[in-house]
């Protein structure tokens, strides 16, 4: 509300230039917690299970808990000293994950209150023991790094499930990204038009349709967007264009194809594209004679330009 009111007043003022230049770029946030690895992650979970429960059903945990869980689940993780050894840390792994696994038994009892499972802190119990844990003849195992799933879905602490965690470059955080965007025109003020803020694993490429949905509806699309690789893609730069009156300005992402790679071809970031006119320009010159868009396969709009057999 107070950047929709403040971008108002901007328009007002003629500080604002209609259809004017944007750029947009992605930043990480971390999140508020203490990055964990998969052990602490486990201990950590069922550990503020517990606390939660010892807050409101005091006497129904205290009549289920052995008396070696207050050593074991006492102090937080962080401050748990690990076994070096690998079989005792294996140990360890099988004894958390039968802890948990008896607790979310006992919440599930007959004899439970049913509102007990519906506290958040125990169904992100249930959650991370299956993300982590599996079961083979009634014992509970540890998954292997490569039987859990992506970090996409992966829940990397209990006090913030939707934090995850991503690699960009050579940054690797845990947590959030935000999608800034702002003016860029040389003799108007830069002024920040929009913030979105994602997950640390959606792609920079699924948020550049999004963005200029968000401007139409501020009416605040641009006449050229410039955005890095992450966002640019031949099927935005058609889209913006025809869509939204967006002339979208970066580097396409490297094609995979021979021609990019061996440099003995034409790619197609070598060649100029009219868009209005549904011409294509090789780097000799020449101009395509015919523009068809139809399904390919899987994917629709499938844009296909030929050239003249002479050329």
């Amino acid at each position: 509300m107070l950047l929709t009111t403040l971008l108002t007043r901007c328009q007002e003022r003629g500080l604002l230039k209609e259809r004017g230049k944007q750029r947009t770029d992605s930043t990480p946030i971390e999140a508020a917690i203490r990055t964990m690895k998969r052990i602490e992650c486990v201990g950590e979970t069922l550990r503020a299970a517990l606390n939660s429960l010892a807050v409101v059903v005091p006497d129904w945990l205290r009549a289920h808990v052995p008396s070696e869980w207050y050593d074991r689940y006492e102090k937080r993780m962080e401050d748990f000293r690990l076994p070096k050894e690998a079989t005792k840390r294996t140990a360890l792994i099988e004894q958390i994950g039968q802890d948990g696994f008896h607790l979310l038994t006992w919440v599930r009892g007959a004899n439970a209150p049913l509102w007990l499972r519906e506290i958040p802190a125990v169904e992100i119990v249930r959650l991370v023991w299956i993300q982590q844990f599996w079961v083979e003849e009634g014992q509970i195992r540890w998954r292997s790094n490569e039987n859990i799933p992506p970090a996409s879905r992966l829940i990397s602490s209990p006090y913030d499930t939707q934090a995850h965690m991503s690699i960009k470059r050579d940054i690797v955080w845990t947590g959030y990204k935000v999608h800034v965007t702002e003016t860029c025109d040389d003799q108007s003020p830069h002024l920040i038009l929009h913030v979105e803020t994602t997950s640390a694993t959606t792609q920079d490429m699924e948020m550049t349709e999004v963005l200029h949905q968000a401007l139409e509806r501020k009416q605040l699309l641009p006449s050229e967007h410039l955005m890095d690789t992450g966002y640019v893609d031949g099927k935005h730069i058609a889209t913006s264009q025809k869509q939204y009156g967006v002339e979208l300005l970066g580097p396409v992402v490297i094609p995979g194809n021979w021609q990019a790679k061996d440099g003995q071809g034409f790619d197609i970031s070598q060649f100029a594209i009219d868009w209005d006119h549904h011409v294509l320009t090789c780097p000799q010159g020449k101009t395509s004679k015919k523009w068809t868009v139809k399904q390919d396969k899987t994917v629709s709009n499938v844009i296909r330009a030929q050239f003249w057999k002479k050329d």
